[in-house]
């Protein structure tokens, strides 16, 4: 399947649930399916890896089975029963119901590895709290969520297209469906040409080092942070040797952080992230749990964004953070200055930052003036 087929199908899909819910709407349940699916794939390939038999998967595959259910979260960070998985969905054929996703979702919720859930917590909300709205029954929501199930299972997942095929999904959705709410797709993602320059920028400077740490202030959907650390693997020895950072704002567009990051391929481990304001609440020092144990200030290699282009925001009191002392503070209705200092002090004395901004800040006097001396 190339990518116009692809297109077609998912647009031809969107526009036959319009009757149901916003077509900006439609993106938050196709990929939500879409990383269940991913999850599912995952965790059966993981186990046939390991000696695991199509016969024994439907037996054995329960959470009755402590010792399997701790080996898979161990080396998955979550664990998936035979009966919630997306293959099994698809066998139930007519007898599948939105019920089964309910429980389903609760489950996978509930089996997090209790050291992964910033990875994974939450990261079915949007779809979970939405199902109500795909139908005014449970035989309709269940109609709707079948024919969305029937086109995904088509998805090839494999690797063997020649191209990304899931960051050319969530691009795709990203850039239609921004475009019908009425928005720029630069909100959720870096558009690819200005994401491979700074990668090639960034990874020519980190080229010589072991493993790296990087972070996306402003993470949108992880598409400039994924591209920026697989540039830079390209220059590393062995593998999952990139630690990545993300912080996000809005909670769906940090769930599709979250889920990107997981479905480039990137361990659990590699993987921290926080729902969270930038610039009002910066990155945490500590776990919440051990504040003094856990104290440790965020500096990476590499710092990239692509912020909202001078947006208000509030300066009162910044005088004194230690983001902006000595260099001065942003005017309040234009915070471009302020996320990139925000961005410059967590870079380490020989790391690298890179961000994309309007070109106002090059010339735009008052603070702004102020700040660039």
């Amino acid at each position: 399947m190339n990518k116009q087929q692809l297109a077609a199908k998912i647009w031809e899909s969107a526009n036959k649930m319009r009757s149901k819910i916003e077509a900006n709407e439609y993106k938050d349940y196709i990929l939500g399916f879409i990383f269940y699916k991913f999850l599912s794939e995952k965790e059966v390939k993981y186990l046939k890896a390991n000696e695991w038999t199509d016969e024994y998967i439907p037996e054995y595959l329960t959470e009755e089975d402590a010792d399997t259910v701790e080996n898979v979260q161990k080396n998955l960070g979550y664990f998936i029963s035979y009966d919630n998985l997306f293959s099994t969905w698809l066998a139930k054929g007519s007898d599948f119901s939105v019920q089964d996703v309910r429980d389903t979702l609760s489950a996978f919720s509930r089996l997090i590895n209790p050291t992964h859930k910033k990875v994974f917590e939450g990261i079915f909300d949007t779809l979970q709290t939405g199902l109500s709205k795909l139908g005014d029954s449970a035989a309709s929501q269940s109609k709707s969520i079948s024919d969305l199930i029937q086109l995904i299972k088509d998805i090839p997942m494999d690797g063997k297209q020649g191209y990304d095929v899931l960051g050319f999904i969530y691009e795709y959705l990203i850039e239609k469906f921004a475009a019908n709410a009425g928005k720029k797709a630069g909100e959720f993602y870096t558009p690819h040409e200005v994401s491979l320059l700074m990668s090639e920028i960034v990874a020519n400077h980190l080229k010589d080092r072991e493993k790296i740490e990087i972070f996306d202030s402003t993470s949108g959907s992880g598409s400039l942070l994924i591209n920026i650390g697989k540039s830079a693997s390209k220059y590393i020895e062995g593998e999952n040797k990139v630690k990545y950072y993300a912080q996000e704002l809005k909670q769906n567009t940090y769930n599709l952080t979250r889920m990107n990051l997981v479905m480039r391929g990137i361990e659990a481990d590699n993987i921290v992230t926080r729902n969270g304001d930038t610039l009002e609440d910066d990155w945490p020092y500590f776990d919440e749990n051990d504040r003094i144990g856990t104290y440790n200030p965020l500096y990476v290699d590499a710092v990239v964004s692509n912020p909202p282009y001078s947006q208000a925001w509030n300066p009162t009191d910044k005088e004194t953070d230690p983001r902006y002392a000595g260099y001065g503070v942003a005017p309040k209705g234009k915070a471009d200055y302020a996320f990139l200092l925000h961005d410059l002090y967590h870079i380490k004395p020989d790391g690298i930052m890179t961000i994309v901004l309007p070109h106002g800040v090059l010339f735009r006097g008052g603070e702004e003036g102020e700040i660039r001396k």
